[in-house]
């Protein structure tokens, strides 16, 4: 199998990055001083997450328009995939003969220490969500990992009544821990890596790095919780 990213077949095809893809240097990208010698490489540049995230808001309003939706945004990671989406809907609505109808609301999870979920997840902000009862309901999210965490939220808002739940995930993992949850919209499916850029953090850290890197040891370290 070549190395770099292939496709993953199903309903929305996601792109999705080989195990032996070995990324872009450092060096090839605009990359902040202070986090350079904390990453490895460069996994996703920050021009094709644009690309995909295009792509992924022209499926969404093909299967999801007319109809009003209310975006939900899980934050703290999925900020900017959130802004950036909804950014290309608002496109496609100012430029297209339909458009949908969109109202946002959010949602805080935590489940990570370090650079591992803790299998115990807990939901904040949801006790304002009575307001999705019947509703379309599109949950924006960064990445998946487990599975866990969604499965969760999705349990957590059935309890509200929505008409239907969609997920859009910018990020699956391949892993051996997962559960075998799958987002409806898929942006890129990655190796078992931990990966920081695009608002995705490390204990908080590299949230402002454009790009989706793959951090090393050293960042691991410099970075860790300290007891």
């Amino acid at each position: 199998m070549s190395k770099g990213i292939g496709s993953i077949p199903g309903l929305h095809t996601a792109a999705s990055i080989l195990e032996d893809c070995p990324g872009y240097k450092l060096d090839m990208f605009c990359i902040p001083k202070h986090y350079e010698e904390d990453l490895d490489h460069v996994l996703i540049p920050s021009g094709l997450i644009n690309d995909r995230i295009e792509r992924l808001a022209r499926d969404i309003c093909q299967d999801l328009g007319p109809q009003p939706i209310v975006a939900l945004c899980v934050l703290k990671g999925g900020y900017k995939f959130f802004a950036d989406l909804l950014d290309k809907i608002k496109q496609l609505n100012r430029n297209t003969d339909e458009s949908i109808p969109i109202s946002i609301d959010f949602i805080r999870l935590r489940s990570y220490a370090d650079d591992q979920s803790t299998g115990k997840v807990e939901v904040l902000g949801a006790d304002n969500l009575a307001g999705l009862k019947g509703k379309n309901v599109l949950v924006v999210e960064d990445i998946v990992d487990t599975g866990r965490t969604m499965e969760k939220l999705l349990n957590v808002l059935q309890e509200y009544q929505p008409r239907n739940i969609k997920v859009a995930s910018l990020l699956v993992k391949r892993t051996t821990r997962s559960i075998g949850y799958k987002p409806d919209y898929t942006g890129f499916e990655i190796p078992d890596r931990f990966v920081v850029g695009y608002a995705l953090d490390y204990n908080e850290y590299f949230r402002d790095l454009s790009h989706i890197c793959v951090i090393n040891e050293k960042g691991r370290k410099k970075y860790a919780k300290k007891d």
